[in-house]
């Protein structure tokens, strides 16, 4: 059957949409609403031991000749093991470490699709700044180790703004490690003016633990508490430990302690609509949090003064990156992109991130400027942006033909996703 003859999206072959971030990996079925899995971008990779052989981990030899156990998603990861170490495969937006990469699509199809890879087109996102060489590993990753019968990339940004219903637009898009204001102009990216920072939700978790530490207080994670006492506000926490495994890695404690570190800022951490300033923020009432090991106290101020580095940053806030990105567009793209300014990311479901960034951008563009902000109400869209965008694109009718076919494949190879996909 010839690949133009085949219709991938359509509902007898469903073609999957797999959305890689720094913070998690989003798989599942284009056509669907959400995806089928968020899976941690990292994996736990520890000693193989040779009594506890189940199926669920994978297998490989190292130079040495000995194994590795490799734990993939959340129930595998968030145990506490000897010797598991906390690895990402992603660094600046792009899949770095394939080993590690591969293991995760290996359970991709083994556990969340439960079918053979052969039968499912898959289409990507790819951050706007990937590299050429990355771009064809993964084509021949997916053409020639999965055998997918066909395959496309496209870049997160372009995913965004889709899934807000738009084809131009400003994307700013706040992830676990940057945050980036990306232009997409009629489905394509305007790449020369692109605009990224570090300043992301890792970046505001490492600050909320400096202010926590420095108030001394104890941030002892869930795993490593038995029980807990019921105790007064602002009283000193009185739990019992929990008996935990010796080698416990760095690695992963720190790994879990973010986890902690992030339920935080979720709960208690908010952007001001104007810059910071004690008064305004006084004014607002307190948020109340309890930590795993049972102490709670009111956060009143100091909630706000934490997210105002994302804005304050006299080069990097999320507002100058904005303005900054579409300062570097043609002047008769400007008012488009000013006119649909998309907030997408875990990061900006920040409560107030989207009005900050409003209000500073307001400040920054030109007087005669209608300035509109797309940001979708819901957690889901705005986590899973680019996600949703792919599942939308990988539907339609108009997209079917611009699948790279393995047959394609075959004939010209790897080099040909620099032309088909821009």
């Amino acid at each position: 059957m010839s690949g133009s003859g085949m219709l991938y999206g359509g509902d007898e072959i469903g073609a999957l949409v797999f959305d890689p971030g720094h913070h998690s990996l989003r798989v599942g079925y284009a056509q669907d609403d959400t995806p089928k899995a968020d899976i941690p971008s990292v994996v736990g990779v520890g000693p193989a031991d040779p009594v506890m052989n189940s199926d669920l981990e994978t297998k490989a030899d190292n130079n040495i000749g000995s194994t590795n156990k490799y734990y993939v998603d959340t129930t595998h990861i968030n145990v506490a093991r000897p010797n598991m170490e906390i690895q990402s495969y992603m660094k600046d937006g792009m899949i770095e470490n394939w080993d590690l990469f591969e293991k995760v699509i290996d359970y991709v199809y083994a556990k969340v699709v439960q079918s053979d890879s052969m039968y499912h087109p898959v289409l990507f996102s790819e951050s706007a700044w990937n590299v050429r060489n990355n771009r064809e590993r993964l084509t021949e990753l997916m053409l020639e180790k999965y055998n997918v019968p066909a395959f496309f990339l496209v870049k997160n940004a372009v995913l965004a703004a889709f899934a807000n219903g738009r084809a131009t637009a400003l994307v700013v898009d706040s992830g676990a490690t940057h945050t980036s204001a990306v232009p997409v102009h009629e489905g394509y990216v305007l790449g020369q003016a692109v605009v990224k920072s570090p300043l992301g939700g890792d970046y505001l978790s490492l600050q909320c633990r400096h202010y926590l530490e420095g108030q001394n207080i104890d941030l002892t994670p869930t795993y490593a508490i038995a029980s807990k006492d019921v105790i007064k506000e602002r009283d000193t926490a009185r739990f019992t430990p929990k008996e935990l495994p010796e080698k416990l890695t760095a690695s992963w404690q720190q790994y879990m302690l973010k986890g902690l570190l992030q339920d935080f800022q979720m709960s208690a951490v908010q952007v001001l609509e104007t810059p910071y300033d004690e008064r305004t923020a006084a004014a607002i009432p307190a948020v109340h949090y309890e930590f795993p090991n049972g102490y709670h106290q009111d956060f009143g101020p100091e909630r706000f003064k934490l997210a105002e580095s994302l804005f304050d940053h006299n080069m990097l806030g999320a507002g100058q990156l904005a303005s900054a990105s579409v300062g570097m567009c043609d002047a008769d793209v400007r008012l488009s992109l000013y006119g649909s300014v998309v907030v997408t990311g875990g990061n900006s479901l920040l409560p107030g991130f989207a009005e900050r960034l409003n209000r500073d951008l307001q400040h920054r563009a030109p007087s005669n400027t209608r300035l509109k902000m797309i940001s979708a109400n819901g957690s889901v869209e705005r986590r899973f942006g680019a996600w949703i965008g792919g599942s939308i694109l990988g539907s339609i009718g108009t997209f079917q033909q611009m699948w790279i076919s393995s047959q394609e494949y075959e004939e010209s190879g790897k080099s040909q996703v620099e032309r088909k996909c821009p």
